[in-house]
């Protein structure tokens, strides 16, 4: 089997140490969820990483596909000048997706040298944990439903499976960010109603996805998350094989919700 790993993990700029600081330590558990799946990925000899980050190059009604043959980090924005670190893109792979998804799903192709901050900081803590991999970029549409996210995924499946590569898919995103008073967006009581339910939904594979796809809409909207479609983008991918969850942190201690979750194949 291609697929050799899934996982959904926050992205927030704190799990870099440099970054963090004194508050990189209250995110412990989330640092050991990224050691943990490192070292699996490195053990089961990762080749191409697919990350699917709602920070990217954003389209409302397209998904969009990074096809720099070359993508650098950079950090500058958090006050961080990391050694210069560049990953090379899996092109043969991302030419697969785009002539199999194109008939029935809107694709944008993109050339960014620079990752996004939702795509650099997994990739930054994976490179010293893993070694060398290829990647692709992937970023959801921005008003398409969450069906057509999930559908997306079930597309993505097919490729994935017929590619003769180890690959692992990431979905980097944060729950709610209006969990505290000092949360980025401000608090609402939705915020954390939003994050329980959905722990609470993906814990049965069985039925997760039709949950998550029957939740209310203002729920969401007032959750103020960016996990959900990067999220629905890999049930998609799952839907057609066994898993077995697995919450390996989930931290609120800055006011935004961040889940650390595998998907045990």
């Amino acid at each position: 089997m291609a697929l050799i790993k899934t996982s959904l993990l926050p992205h927030s700029p704190l799990l870099i140490p440099e970054i963090g600081q004194a508050n990189h330590n209250f995110l412990a558990k989330t640092v050991a969820a990224y050691k943990q799946i490192g070292a699996d990925l490195k053990a089961a000899g990762l080749e191409t990483l697919i990350v699917v980050s709602p920070h990217g190059v954003l389209q409302d009604s397209s998904f969009t596909l990074n096809v720099a043959p070359t993508m650098a980090i950079d950090l500058k924005d958090f006050g961080f000048i990391p050694a210069k670190t560049v990953f090379t893109g899996d092109a043969l792979l991302a030419d697969q997706i785009t002539q199999a998804v194109r008939p029935d799903f809107p694709l944008q192709l993109v050339s960014e040298a620079t990752l996004d901050h939702g795509s650099a900081i997994p990739l930054y803590l994976f490179k010293s944990l893993v070694g060398d991999f290829k990647i692709i970029i992937l970023s959801p549409a921005g008003v398409l439903s969450l069906e057509e996210h999930l559908n997306f995924g079930k597309k993505l499946a097919e490729v994935i499976k017929t590619s003769d590569k180890k690959i692992a898919v990431l979905a980097s995103g944060d729950l709610s960010h209006r969990l505290k008073r000092k949360s980025p967006g401000g608090y609402s009581p939705k915020g954390a109603k939003f994050d329980n339910k959905l722990i609470e939904y993906l814990s049965d594979p069985l039925t997760a996805a039709d949950n998550i796809l029957k939740m209310d809409a203002k729920l969401i909207k007032d959750a103020g998350e960016c996990g959900l479609r990067p999220l629905l983008i890999l049930l998609g991918i799952l839907s057609d094989q066994s898993w077995r969850p697995e919450v390996m942190a989930y931290q609120t201690d800055f006011g935004i919700g961040y889940l650390s979750l595998d998907y045990k194949l």
